[in-house]
């Protein structure tokens, strides 16, 4: 048991989220978070099916990898993540329909998000499940808390609310106060992650040379 939660494992686990964070560090990943952050609840939706993607897709291909021939790895490795994205998507659509619908395209594009396939082809190609499924549920959280924070900075501000429920009260906007407009638009979303990594990095400057 301590073995399973080793100091290597903790860091396995912990780096992605912060300095060897996949968005802020890597910059991989970025279309969907830019994408789907208008709102908190599609944020966290999508933030969580790619943690639960990049976590299994891993354990498959960590478990398989002795098995697969070089030449056709990339295929199977895409075959396993659309398998996966299937999964989740009908899964969605079943149970979660209002939020599948506006999320349209961008589930099914989470087959190509460069953040699976990085650590497919970086770690689980190279080591065991248990190292894999915690280096794949660290970087899909480490992907998710950003779409989280950028979803709601943008519906807080752009409409008010948050997953849906306002929360500045009447009586401000009696008073005059207005939604920032902008805050809808895609490029209020690039700003805003422009903002978040500029902070990341200066917070952790000596760490991320």
């Amino acid at each position: 048991m301590s073995q399973l939660f080793s100091n290597a494992n903790k860091q396995v686990f912990m780096a992605p989220l912060n300095l060897d964070h996949p968005i802020l560090i890597q910059v991989l990943g970025i279309c969907s978070a830019l994408a789907v952050t208008a709102q908190l609840e599609p944020a966290i939706v999508m933030g969580l099916s790619v943690t639960v993607i990049t976590a299994f897709s891993n354990v498959i291909i960590s478990l398989i990898r002795k098995t697969i021939p070089n030449r056709i790895r990339i295929i199977i490795q895409l075959v396993v993540v659309a398998a996966l994205v299937t999964i989740v998507s009908m899964i969605l659509k079943a149970f979660a329909y209002d939020v599948s619908v506006k999320l349209s395209v961008y589930v099914g594009l989470i087959i190509t998000n460069c953040i699976l396939m990085g650590r497919l082809e970086a770690f689980a190609m190279m080591n065991g499940p248990w190292e894999s499924f915690l280096d794949g549920v660290g970087n899909g959280l480490g992907y998710a808390y950003i779409l989280v924070i950028i979803g709601a900075v943008r519906e807080f501000f752009g409409a008010g609310t948050l997953l849906g429920i306002t929360i500045i009260p009447q009586s401000a906007y009696d008073a005059g106060y207005v939604n920032n407009g902008m805050m809808t638009m895609p490029a209020m979303a690039m700003i805003l992650l422009g903002c978040v990594i500029w902070a990341h990095r200066a917070i952790n400057k000596e760490g991320t040379k």
